[in-house]
């Protein structure tokens, strides 16, 4: 297909979704690096190799995977023409949203009760990491609701109908991209030991 054909409207469409996905695969890239370091460093004699992830961590990656599941479905009620469902889902979605950062909090405040410092003489390098990827992973969380806000009010001022929903498509596929990309921190830290 010619990227060069088509309206202006179409081609304003691809761009918008070239450019999200250039910006997936930036931060790809940059959680590859890190996990690759973690990796790494997972060689070093000073690494805990027995340590236990938070509970609310895991607790979270249910929180977020139901969110995508909800955004999903905010996303379908509107193609359907169903603007009240589709409102409905987005503001559990926001809900769902919070409440995982609110949960990563709650993380990291076990590990600090358990002993685990990010910096400091009683510090850890493999925490570091682990306060560091979940910490990143958050400041992009707090983009995605940003985004879902944007939506929600896009939403509320009936701005999407069906056939006309760039704004969610965007909107979801970054929120999707985040919850595939939580799933598989908390599973390289739970498995890489």
């Amino acid at each position: 297909m010619d990227l060069t054909q088509g309206t202006a409207e179409e081609k304003n469409r691809r761009a918008k979704k070239m450019m999200l996905w250039f910006g997936i695969v930036s931060l790809i890239m940059g959680f590859a690096g890190w996990t690759s370091a973690y990796i790494v460093s997972s060689k070093r004699e000073d690494w805990i190799s027995d340590l236990e992830l938070p509970q609310a961590f895991f607790i979270s990656t249910a929180i977020i995977i139901l969110s995508s599941i909800t955004y999903f479905v905010a996303k379908k009620s509107v193609g359907r023409n169903d603007q009240k469902l589709g409102t409905i889902f987005l503001l559990v979605t926001l809900v769902l949203g919070i409440s995982f950062i609110v949960l990563q909090f709650k993380g990291f405040s076990q590990m600090l009760e358990n002993g685990y410092y990010f910096t400091g003489p009683t510090s850890n390098i493999k925490m570091s990491y682990v306060f560091l990827i979940a910490a990143v992973h958050i400041v992009h969380l707090v983009a995605g609701l940003i985004s879902l806000l944007v939506v929600l009010v896009q939403q509320l001022r009936a701005k999407y109908m069906p056939g006309d929903m760039l704004g969610m498509e965007l909107g979801a596929t970054f929120w999707h991209f985040l919850d595939f990309l939580w799933v598989y921190l908390i599973l390289f830290m739970y498995f890489v030991k």
